[in-house]
């Protein structure tokens, strides 16, 4: 589950990519804060074209285990631990440059028990979301589901208005619309594109589960916000990093006891046997989605923390249509006029949501610039 965080920092032009100083000294840290922002970029796009085909790919070849695909959404979370060791050491490199009394002092854990409970609450609706995902992904194909998760943004639009206080624009008013209308699109279309096999009933479940997903994924974005700004304390690389470790290891226990109810643990060796592509690729398959859902956070961690969450948002956006090309050239999946108006519908929704996100942005700076 990915998370937004605000930049802070930078002026309005920066609002893409940072600003480059032609300055001897700072030549190099430019060059290198560019290489990281392509390596991040190229992350979340890895990522966010790569959770929703590897997860398809469970379900298309036989993987039935709803609460166990959820765990896997979140399970790679110990990964993050290296990107904490390297904060971390930098921190304590950097400290020693002014003297060692504030290298000794320099804290491991930057996460206060507060923002932990409030963390952990999030983390177990990260797993209730990551459950209804996986439900719509196993009955949806990857081009309708990618479509309808899209509309998490303006069910992020809507509920940041209630929770943090957001402010409606008419871009963020014409996104929800869009947005509202491309599903509604998806949803009349059912006989279009359902899988063979699979009964009409099926489909609408997916279809509602998807959409009670996106639904949740809305809430929690705002949620996040609100902890960021109730933390007291600035809120740093490193300490969205822990939080996104709290969030994925209270996802993953909610999703563990979810698979103790439903007995998965004992047939996930069965299912492997019976798996179409073979008992090896099955757990390829597994150990590839918990990788690349950990890679697609990192991306966005990352495309934040050295350009703009606005970036971030509009790479993730442009994911979905190489997401329907792949899934169309991978799965075989129909893409008729239906879906390709609903495509559309999702691109100029998010175009008009994050446009909207840049006037804010930039019209904030401006007057940060002059005073008022």
């Amino acid at each position: 589950m990915a998370m937004e965080i605000e930049r802070h920092g930078g002026g309005a032009d920066e609002d893409f990519f940072p600003a480059v100083s032609n300055s001897p000294e700072t030549k190099q840290s430019n060059v290198n804060r560019l290489l990281l922002l392509s390596l991040n970029i190229f992350l979340l796009m890895l990522g966010s074209i790569g959770s929703p085909l590897i997860l398809r790919i469970y379900f298309i070849h036989g993987g039935n285990r709803k609460w166990f695909s959820a765990a896997l959404q979140t399970a790679g979370f110990p990964i993050l631990l290296v990107p904490l060791a390297i904060s971390f050491l930098g921190r304590r490199r950097q400290g020693r440059r002014f003297s060692s009394s504030a290298s000794a002092k320099l804290k491991v854990i930057l996460i206060t028990p507060r923002l932990f409970f409030y963390s952990s609450i999030l983390g177990l609706i990260t797993g209730i979301d990551d459950f209804f995902y996986s439900c719509g992904v196993s009955y949806l194909p990857v081009s309708t589901s990618s479509l309808v998760i899209s509309t998490q943004l303006g069910f992020t639009a809507v509920f940041a208005f209630f929770i943090v206080g957001h402010n409606f624009t008419a871009e963020s008013i014409n996104a929800v619309i869009i947005l509202t209308f491309g599903a509604v699109v998806l949803g009349v279309h059912a006989n279009g594109d359902r899988p063979e096999g699979e009964s009409k009933g099926k489909y609408y479940i997916g279809f509602v589960m998807t959409l009670v997903a996106a639904v949740l994924y809305g809430i929690v974005l705002p949620l996040v916000e609100l902890l960021y700004a109730k933390a007291k304390q600035e809120i740093t690389y490193a300490l969205v990093m822990e939080i996104q470790l709290i969030l994925g290891l209270f996802a993953t226990l909610l999703c563990i006891v979810g698979m103790l109810v439903n007995n998965d643990f004992q047939v996930i060796g069965k299912e492997a046997k019976e798996f179409g592509l073979g008992k090896t690729k099955y757990y390829l398959v597994v150990v590839f989605t918990t990788v690349i859902t950990q890679i697609f956070f990192l991306g966005v961690v990352g495309t934040i923390n050295y350009s703009s969450a606005l970036l971030g948002g509009i790479i993730m956006s442009l994911s979905i249509t190489v997401t329907e090309v792949l899934a169309v050239f991978f799965f075989h999946e129909k893409f008729d006029g239906e879906k390709g108006v609903a495509l559309a519908l999702s691109l100029w929704g998010s175009a008009s949501y994050f446009y909207g996100e840049y006037k804010t942005t930039r019209k904030s700076k401006a007057n940060e610039r002059h005073g008022g």
